[in-house]
């Protein structure tokens, strides 16, 4: 019986496989707008990307490396980012020409037209109009294959530059025979040591026929960071030239194993068809029924994306290199790259957990692999580098959601371990946040996105403490998990910045800047998707909370503050284009509106994911944008990766089929019910027995003028009414005096430089202690700043530049004015004539983020403040191309002057040169501290 059963299920599984679903794939969409995505030829999961470069300047819209606006093909490399938000990879770039070789981009691009373009699951191809040449490309998962028609005879070229699109820090071509050549690439882009190997096979003798080289020249090698070659043969009209290139990040001998192993067919048409039925296997997990073929489209082609990555990265014997940049052989899993967390926790990696669990074991395993060699979980991984892009720990979200799961394949404790240490770093805030159970503007720039992120990944943590039976764990992390309510201002419902104890102002929710990552308070302050109930009582109810969801929806479509591009499709403030945003709509479920929930998932999947280039209302994110519209289509979506269960929606198709690994299918329909929805694909996941934890206590709020002249009032508030207050003050006169925390009463008054520290006590539990520095000025002088401050830039106002407190090298923190465009004038009125022996002004570089030293500083004196003589110009010798950030002080000694007035003139760098990513932008001036003796 069994046996029949397996037969019957293979045969159902062969006719799923049969049907045609790649029909419906549209590799154009995303490709246009802000979606970032390419058109090329890629297998499911595959390590090779074959794709058309139409963009090699970084651009931010050209991080793919294609954008559907271009007219221009650059060359055809092969490996290609998803929807990324930073531009890399461009690997072993070739291009067919034609005439006399030439190895400059301007020449050897070509113009092309999008009606002689064509893309479909597996397969590109286009026209080359400047030759008339017709490339088809499709691909295996670690070889690419392109087929060059040349459609007039005479002398054809095939370029091969390694100076495509990123930093060659090394290069090298062998020559094997007329027909094979290795070749080995190192660059430097986001990922900062990339690895690549490559075997090219022509169909036909290839000669040399010129090249760029800086390194060693032979007879058949060549090195260099200077490296091109064009490899030139005689067509005859119409005559084809095939080309195969595998790939790999270990060595020759793994290009070689993959070639063999993968690249033996000379048959283009059967890889085509190949890569066709790869995409058939895997779009056939979830089977969607539509008389809408735009519909059709979009969903599968957002199963197409979500499928696109992370990328297998080793080779076909299992080695691969890892974090350490050391070669490795995988034992019973498979080895991947390019794991965009922060954006894939949320719904990418939640939809693998339904129809993938295998290989969301392999993630998973590579996560422990990557822990092991490198130290710590992946944050944002690429070609076996940490970018350290982005924020959180978010592998611990996918290992915490598979282990609720019961998903099987990887060690628990090894997970749990590697878990707990990236928890534990001493980074990015970590040490503030474990000592405080937050973190402020003082400690870390993106303050508040870290500290709700982080109370989430730690939630996972103790989820997984709490299936292991490890109770101390499990309630060291449910505590740290309730840090969130450090930043919750009971007074207005947002997550709000904190800045040296008190609450940061002025305060706009709508305000994009440095305290939050890519976003701002609206679209952090629903970021508790460990403790929706708990957040719905800090508001007061499900009617109040009810009340500031709609909030969101209501409020105007305009943020304020910098401008960030990644926030797209608002919705009021909610902002489908950008990942923080992805549950609110869900929200409404908690407090008993699902009828809500649904209008507002309805008006998104309706206007916000569309069959055409522009169709993605935001980065595809490596599949996150997709896979939010695939659960959603299916009435479901994962609020809280890590428990085992979906929050519902109306289900957007009349019939879907879900086939799950275990040869089951599940069926949904508009009628299904939330129940069984709730609960699709984990019936029979067990809860673990629970351990009492602790509630936390939030820390106090203390309020006072940060700078004061004679004196100033001190007011400690706790953000629950009923917590008692304890408080002490530190000041120089109380550097023998041993001091305790006494009751708070009510306001004080201090009149000298002084520290305050405070705490809540609620229920005999404590807070973390809230520490406050008040400064009395260390001089009356007055300011007037002659140039325009960027508002984003401000400091604590004018004073903060003769404060006598200095900025960090953390320039996010906030400590710093920031000018761009412009030359900074600033006038001291000292307000009494002074003897001055030497004068200073402080200036930070960080050439990434467009701040540049001066290039000069000059200091003038007067008594009158009209009339101003120059005292001392000030240079410098560092270089604008230095990329470390740094801090500089521009001191000048003089002879004794006299003078009631000093100004100090900053002359800015100027516009941003060719060289910098940002040419033609405006470079900032950023300075700190005046200094007058």
């Amino acid at each position: 019986m069994k046996k029949s059963l397996a037969v019957f299920s293979l045969c159902i599984a062969q006719i799923i496989y049969s049907q045609n679903y790649s029909q419906h794939v549209n590799p154009f969409i995303g490709t246009g707008g802000h979606g970032h995505t390419f058109p090329g030829a890629v297998v499911p999961f595959g390590m090779v990307q074959l794709s058309p470069d139409t963009r090699i300047d970084g651009s931010w819209d050209g991080c793919s490396g294609y954008h559907y606006s271009d007219s221009v093909i650059y060359g055809f490399s092969h490996t290609h980012l998803n929807g990324t938000g930073v531009s890399d990879y461009g690997d072993i770039m070739l291009m067919p020409t034609m005439g006399n070789a030439s190895l400059n981009y301007k020449d050897y691009s070509s113009k092309f037209s999008h009606k002689n373009e064509k893309a479909s699951a597996g397969f590109y191809s286009v026209k080359l109009d400047k030759n008339n040449i017709d490339v088809r490309l499709t691909t295996t998962k670690r070889v690419g294959y392109h087929e060059y028609i040349f459609n007039n005879s005479g002398k054809a070229n095939i370029i091969l530059d390694l100076n495509h699109r990123d930093k060659l820090l090394e290069g090298e071509v062998k020559i094997i025979d007329d027909k094979t050549i290795e070749v080995f690439r190192r660059s430097e882009a986001w990922a900062t040591n990339q690895y690549i190997y490559a075997r090219i096979e022509f169909s036909k003798p290839m000669k040399i026929s010129k090249k760029e080289v800086n390194g060693k020249q032979e007879d058949k090698l060549f090195t260099g960071t200077k490296l091109a070659l064009a490899f030139s043969g005689d067509v005859k009209k119409g005559e084809k030239i095939s080309v195969k290139v595998a790939i790999s990040l270990t060595g020759y001998e793994g290009t070689e194993k993959n070639m063999m192993a993968e690249g033996k067919s000379n048959d283009f048409e059967t890889v085509k068809k190949q890569a066709e039925t790869d995409w058939n296997k895997e779009l056939s997990k979830i089977e969607v029924k539509s008389d809408d073929k735009d519909k059709l489209s979009v969903f599968y082609t957002a199963l197409y994306h979500v499928f696109t990555q992370p990328n297998i990265n080793m080779d076909v014997d299992g080695k691969y290199r890892g974090r350490d940049n050391k070669l490795y052989t995988t034992a019973g899993f498979d080895y991947y790259s390019v794991f965009s967390l922060w954006d894939t926790f949320r719904a990418a990696h939640p939809l693998m957990t339904l129809i993938d669990r295998k290989r969301t074991a392999d993630f998973i395993n590579t996560f422990i692999k990557q822990y092991e060699q490198g130290g710590k979980l992946p944050v944002w991984e690429l070609a076996s580098n940490e970018t350290e892009c982005m924020i959180g720990y978010h592998s611990v979200s996918v290992i915490a959601d598979a282990m609720a799961k019961g998903i099987q394949g990887f060690d628990y404790e090894q997970a749990f371990n590697a878990s707990k240490n990236s928890a534990m770093l001493d980074i990015f805030g970590l040490n503030a946040y474990k000592q405080n159970n937050y973190i402020s503007i003082d400690d870390e720039h993106e303050s508040v996105s870290k500290t709700v992120e982080y109370a989430y990944d730690d939630w996972c943590i103790a989820q997984m403490a709490k299936i292991l039976g490890k109770k101390e764990d499990y309630q060291y992390f449910m505590k740290r998990s309730q840090s969130w309510k450090n930043l919750y201002n009971p007074n207005n419902g947002f997550m709000q910045p904190r800045k040296n104890g008190n609450w940061y102002e002025p305060f706009d929710p709508a305000e994009v800047n440095n305290n939050y990552t890519e976003g701002n308070s609206w679209h952090y302050s629903y970021s508790v998707q460990q403790d929706i109930p708990g957040l719905i009582a800090a508001h007061g109810g499900k009617e109040k909370f009810e009340q500031f969801i709609d909030a969101i929806f209501a409020a105007p479509d305009k943020t304020t503050g910098r401008e960030q591009a990644d926030i797209t499709g608002l919705m009021g403030q909610y902002a489908q284009g950008n990942e923080p945003s992805h549950h609110i709509a869900y929200l409404y479920n908690y407090v008993g509106k699902p009828e809500k929930t649904d209008a507002k998932i309805k008006y998104i999947l309706d206007h916000f994911y569309k069959n055409t280039p522009d169709g993605l209302i935001g980065n595809e994110d490596c599949g996150q944008m997709s896979a939010w519209y695939i659960l959603s289509s299916l009435g479901i979506y994962a609020v809280t990766p890590g428990l085992p269960e979906w929050q519902t929606t109306t289900p957007y198709f009349d019939e879907v089929k879900i086939h799950l690994e275990d040869g089951s299918t599940k069926v949904i329909s508009k009628n299904t019910s939330r129940s069984e929805l709730q609960k699709l694909g984990f019936e029979n996941s067990k809860p673990s027995k629970d351990f009492k934890y602790t509630q936390l206590t939030p820390a106090p709020v203390i309020a006072s003028d940060r700078i004061f002249d004679f004196s100033a009032k001190v007011q400690i508030t706790p953000l629950n009414p009923a917590d008692k207050v304890y408080y002490m003050t530190l000041s120089e006169s109380d550097a023998n005096v041993r001091k305790t925390f006494t009751a708070y009463k009510g306001p004080f008054t201090i009149s000298k430089t002084t520290q305050v520290l405070a705490y809540s006590e609620r229920n005999g539990e404590k807070s973390s202690v809230t520490v406050a520095n008040f400064n009395r000025r260390p001089n009356y002088w007055d300011i007037t700043i002659n140039s325009k401050v960027n508002p984003q830039y401000t400091a604590n106002g004018k004073l903060a530049l003769i404060d006598g407190i200095n900025g960090d090298v953390n320039w996010r923190k906030g400590e710093w004015h920031g000018y761009q465009g412009q030359d900074f004038e600033a006038v001291i009125d000292l307000k009494s004539p002074q003897q001055i022996t030497k004068l200073s002004s402080t200036y930070l570089q960080d050439s990434r983020a467009w701040i540049l030293m001066p290039k000069k500083v000059e200091y003038y004196a007067s008594m009158n403040g009209k009339d101003f003589v120059l005292l001392k110009n000030i240079d410098h010798t560092i270089d604008a191309r230095e990329e470390k950030v740094q801090i500089k002080d521009f001191s000048a000694e003089i002879l004794p002057t006299e003078a009631r007035y000093i100004k100090v003139k900053a002359y800015y760098f100027g516009k941003l040169p060719e060289w910098h990513q940002g040419a033609g932008g405006e470079a900032y001036i950023f300075i700190d501290e005046i200094s007058v003796k």
